[in-house]
């Protein structure tokens, strides 16, 4: 595969800061909590960047846009950015975001570090302008349906609303789960109130509710529904998504949005860097950061890395991102091609898949790890 000239105006020489652009979720609809934690890993690596003499004594600046899950809005902040002279790209959250913005800098030959997304597809044709730093969703994913499994679950329904990702995760689950003996059960989210979606469960006897749905609606309603149907009370309901992972969600649901098992890319234990980051990122955000804050964090680190090394040429850093070898906050970050997978991946993060202890639902227990 080969890589495109670098555009005119991607090195700059005239001793101003090296910028990397931004796509971060800030404003509804986009999970803007989801955002904000983002931000703040984006914002605090930059920060140790620039304490630490900058890339190559200049200084580090982001530059942010909302793309706010809309598509179309961060194509064109891309389109922006890259005329704004950018090294590199970074962020984003929302999937289908992620891959309208990568599609987009592809075509640009603008280098794009995605930071949480998960779609497989994050590219329509293999490419080496865009790297990824979370897990695919047929990994994580995987992991997450081996847990139903060991958990003794076989009869699973899903509620889904219409989108490439909730799809692409039905998909993952049914091909999973039905060689091993798993039956999957598709509920309609746009056709059945969260009455009907009670009722549906137990008339199909199942085990286990997956929210493959947006928060906080239809989410907050159907599990709130769930919880009170006497009828119900002995279904898992799971989120694989990662929807409780964030503090708004505890404060929608309260003590019903424990116990609800979901993704996160954490290990069991952070190293040294990682817990000093922690400890950073706590003051930063007066909350416990969750899993994408450190994506964040990562992502710059990634690219600080890459700009030091092979300068701000942006030809170079895509064409870098197989020498990547970089102490991240949850381990060794380097990127390989992988088999299905459009982009350069870290092969893996780490995988837990986790809940919020109904004992004390601030608090996470580890369920079970990939």
């Amino acid at each position: 595969m080969n890589t495109p000239p670098s555009p005119r105006g991607a090195e700059r020489t005239d001793g101003s800061s090296v910028r990397i652009g931004a796509l971060v979720p800030l404003t509804r609809p986009g999970w803007v909590e989801a955002g904000r934690h983002l931000l703040a890993g984006l914002e605090l690596a930059v920060g140790d960047v620039n304490d630490t003499g900058g890339i190559a004594g200049r200084p580090l600046e982001l530059v942010v846009r909302d793309s706010a899950a809309d598509p179309e809005r961060a194509a064109a902040a891309v389109d922006e950015l890259a005329r704004l002279g950018v090294a590199a790209m970074a962020g984003e959250y929302h999937s289908v975001v992620a891959r309208a913005a990568a599609a987009r800098a592809d075509a640009l030959g603008l280098p794009f570090l995605c930071s949480s997304a998960v779609l497989d597809a994050l590219t329509e044709q293999p490419t080496d302008w865009v790297a990824r730093l979370a897990p695919a969703q047929s990994h994580g994913w995987q992991i997450y349906a081996d847990f139903l499994l060991s958990a003794g679950h076989s009869r699973i329904a899903i509620a889904a609303e219409p989108s490439v990702y909730w799809a692409s995760g039905t998909r993952i689950l049914r091909d999973y789960l039905a060689p091993r003996g798993g039956t999957v059960i598709e509920l309609d989210m746009r056709a059945l109130s969260p009455t009907a979606v009670c009722d549906a469960l137990v008339d199909q006897r199942a085990t286990a509710l997956l929210l493959l749905v947006g928060h906080p609606e239809p989410a907050v309603p159907v599990v709130k529904a769930v919880r009170r149907d006497q009828r119900l009370a002995e279904i898992m309901i799971g989120a694989p998504a990662g929807q409780p992972e964030f503090s708004e969600w505890a404060a929608s649901l309260g003590d019903d949005g424990a116990a609800i098992p979901f993704l996160r890319y954490l290990p069991e234990r952070l190293g040294p860097l990682g817990a000093r980051v922690e400890t950073a990122l706590r003051e930063r955000l007066a909350q416990a950061p969750s899993f994408v804050a450190f994506e964040g964090y990562d992502t710059v680190a990634v690219l600080a890395d890459v700009l030091r090394s092979d300068g701000a040429d942006r030809a170079r850093t895509a064409a870098s991102w197989a020498r990547v070898a970089v102490e991240g906050t949850r381990g060794q970050i380097r990127f390989s091609r992988t088999p299905g997978i459009s982009v350069w991946q870290w092969a893996w993060a780490p995988v837990q898949v986790v809940e919020r202890d109904p004992a004390e639902p601030d608090r996470f227990r580890i369920l079970h790890t990939g």
